[in-house]
């Protein structure tokens, strides 16, 4: 069980298994400009995150994930700018982006609405080392792995986000570009050997509430990623028309007082609600925020599959700071 993630990893490789690639968070809301450069800019006063994951702890190879944002709007109001970077690591792959965002912010209606489209280039390095891998029984190395890749791959990406007080939705793509990963790959019997980096699609929603005011306000919010979405239009056959579940995380929290943030959460995915459906994960998590605007926090989920056999679940840790703190608490507690 504790190799699992390991092969895992490899089976991303070798193009055989049509999952999910992108990396994963609990407290997706902390670091929104990951998935969405049109989130640059939305909290009107400059932003700054940071956030651990340590996904299936107690598992050989499991996935490791750090990201670092910034986002903040210009002298020119309507312009938001933004600069991301994640660190991705499973088994023995390893994942390094890097991108800038660009939003431009576009007043709607009379409550303080904003729609914002954004733009946003960077550069991935994927680079993996295969040397340890060995074959069942203990027979290595393994001559399908012989390839040692280090690639650095360009790509943009695009989005879509309306705000207000009270309410944000989100549409977004941040990588339009698709890469072949293994590239005129024979085996040792013929046969082709492939993989791909796939693009992935970004749905986001949520609200906040007042139940008292803004001494409490309840705030659930959505997160749906989807890989297989127009799939069909692809131009070669064998990555046409392939089905992944599309993943879904619920979350509702309450915020109290406009200092300490409280929320639980459940990570499942389904595809044509059949049994190929499945429950991830149940997720506890609280943020803290300080008066000088330091916001720090930790998230924890609990395993629903039979990898809690093999792992005490998963970690997060964040950490942010949010400059023009006492402006944005008197104008709004959404925090999005």
């Amino acid at each position: 069980m504790k190799r699992f993630l390991t092969l895992l990893a490899v089976t991303f490789y070798l193009g055989t298994s049509f999952a999910q690639q992108d990396p994963m968070f609990t407290k997706y809301m902390f670091n929104s400009l990951i998935f969405n450069p049109a989130y640059a800019g939305s909290k009107d006063h400059m932003s700054l995150g940071i956030l651990h994951r340590s996904q299936w702890v107690g598992i050989d190879g499991a996935p490791v994930t750090q990201s670092i944002t910034a986002h903040t709007p210009l002298k020119n109001e309507r312009v938001g700018v933004g600069f991301s970077l994640v660190n991705d690591a499973i088994g023995p792959t390893n994942n390094l982006s890097l991108n800038a965002s660009y939003a431009y912010r576009i007043p709607v209606g009379e409550n303080g609405g904003k729609i914002s489209i954004g733009l946003q280039g960077g550069v991935e390095n994927y680079r993996a080392d295969f040397s340890g891998l060995i074959l069942e029984g203990g027979i290595g190395p393994d001559p399908a792995f012989v390839e040692q890749p280090n690639r650095w791959l360009p790509n943009f990406g695009a989005g879509v986000f309306y705000y207000n007080p009270s309410f944000y939705a989100g549409f977004s793509s941040p990588q339009l570009v698709e890469y072949d990963l293994r590239q005129n790959d024979v085996g040792t019997n013929g046969e082709d050997r492939w993989a791909r980096q796939y693009r992935h699609y970004f749905f986001t929603a949520g609200g906040a509430i007042p139940l008292s005011g803004d001494d409490l306000v309840f705030k659930p919010s959505i997160l749906v990623k989807n890989v297989s979405l127009l799939s069909n239009l692809r131009k070669d056959d064998e990555f046409q028309n392939f089905k992944t579940p599309t993943e879904f995380d619920i979350d509702l929290s309450v915020f109290f007082y406009q200092t300490l943030w409280l929320g639980v959460s459940y990570r499942s995915a389904i595809e044509d609600f059949d049994e190929t459906s499945s429950y991830d994960s149940f997720d506890v998590w609280a943020s803290y925020f300080l008066k000088n605007g330091l916001r720090i926090g930790a998230a924890y989920d609990y395993t629903l599959t039979e990898l809690s056999q093999a792992t005490v679940g998963s970690f997060e840790l964040f950490l942010g700071y949010e400059f023009d703190y006492e402006t944005k608490k008197t104008v709004t507690p959404r925090y999005f």
